[in-house]
């Protein structure tokens, strides 16, 4: 029998909000891919993200019609859907940019990277909903948790893609974090993890490297590594405070601004209208991130409950990355700026993400 629960607890002001933030994403991403160019043309890319946006809708509202819980007893399967993903890619993927991070399946192609922190999320919900207890995880519940964690970072960082590898691993911190872990586990690995940054540094590549190094100091190679940073200071400086206006942002226009439809979109979005268009965009994922948090808050189900944490997390993982790396506070790694730079597998990874965090609202009645 249907439950009007359902019906009554769908959060209308959600969607409009997920709706508006989409808006502003494709009024920013045409500005980036059109200044400079004839305006009566529009862009294949945003043609393309216009379909993917719809088709992220259509998925959201599909998720509603599945109980999360079943993602509970899914979790395996889902999990080992995405890591055989990302074995494809290793053997099939396609080849861009240097590095071998997609896969082309049919007509559409597909990030598993971006999926798979879905599946993690997911995959670590029902291991810690089973586990969590009011002193905090001990090392050997961190065994599983860690595992899960271990074997997609390794595939994403070979592909090479060092910035969604370590993205996994701060969604992951974020959810340990939430559900609580011992004070001397907690010690343990801060100083394991402080131990380990020497290691880590000697096995990076060359243009890893490079790009610590600029972020660090931009002007050691301006044409080179450290071009990214400093154009898109430029951009974001002379917006100054209202902006150049829409499609008049000189930056974008004549091309110096690199990858301004992706990684650097906030630049974009920064010159043609100012600290006061940022700040606009800044409040929408903030209002975003408090919702997923509220969300979580209400569930009367633990794996519901850290299930929105870990959603929530990650958009505000992206947000943050993405921003600091555009002003120069963070180092290039390549991370979307959620529902705004262009994109396929982002778009749909965030959108199955929301479509989640709507089921779980729809029934935070449901007990444990």
């Amino acid at each position: 029998m249907f439950d009007r629960r359902l019906i009554e607890n769908f959060d209308w002001g959600f969607v409009i909000l997920i709706l508006t933030i989409s808006i502003v994403g494709l009024v920013i991403l045409y500005s980036a891919l059109t200044a400079g160019h004839d305006a009566g043309v529009v862009h294949i890319l945003f043609k393309k993200q216009i379909i993917w946006m719809g088709s992220g809708f259509i998925i959201m509202i599909i998720s509603l019609l599945i109980d999360y819980r079943e993602l509970d007893k899914l979790n395996l399967f889902i999990y080992a859907l995405c890591v055989g993903l990302l074995v494809s890619v290793m053997i099939f993927g396609q080849l861009g940019g240097g590095s071998r991070r997609w896969l082309v399946l049919g007509f559409v192609r597909i990030q598993p990277s971006e999926l798979m922190k879905i599946a993690l999320i997911i995959s670590l919900s029902s291991v810690y909903s089973t586990c969590v207890c009011q002193t905090g995880l001990n090392f050997n519940k961190l065994i599983k948790p860690a595992v899960l964690c271990i074997i997609p970072f390794i595939l994403i960082v070979n592909q090479p893609d060092l910035g969604t590898g370590l993205l996994l691993l701060l969604i992951a911190g974020s959810i340990t974090l939430f559900v609580k872990v011992e004070r001397r586990v907690l010690v343990a690995l801060s100083g394991l993890c402080f131990a380990a940054i020497p290691l880590i540094w000697f096995t990076l590549k060359s243009y890893q490297k490079s790009r610590i190094l600029t972020f660090l100091n931009p002007d050691r190679d301006p044409l080179g590594s450290g071009y990214h940073i400093i154009q898109s200071k430029i951009a974001i400086g002379s917006g100054m405070m209202t902006g150049k206006g829409f499609l008049k942002g000189t930056q974008n226009a004549l091309s110096f601004l690199p990858e301004q439809h992706t990684d650097f979109i906030v630049s974009v979005l920064a010159e043609e209208w100012g600290l006061i268009g940022c700040s606009a965009l800044l409040i929408l994922y903030f209002i975003l991130l408090f919702w997923g948090l509220n969300i979580a808050y209400n569930c009367r189900n633990m794996f519901g409950s850290i299930l929105a944490f870990g959603i929530t997390a990650m958009i505000f993982c992206q947000v943050f990355i993405n921003i600091g790396m555009v002003m120069g506070l963070m180092p290039v790694v390549g991370v979307p700026l959620p529902l705004v730079s262009y994109g396929g597998s982002s778009v749909i990874t965030n959108m199955v993400g929301f479509g989640i965090l709507l089921n779980i609202r729809m029934r935070r009645f449901t007990p444990n």
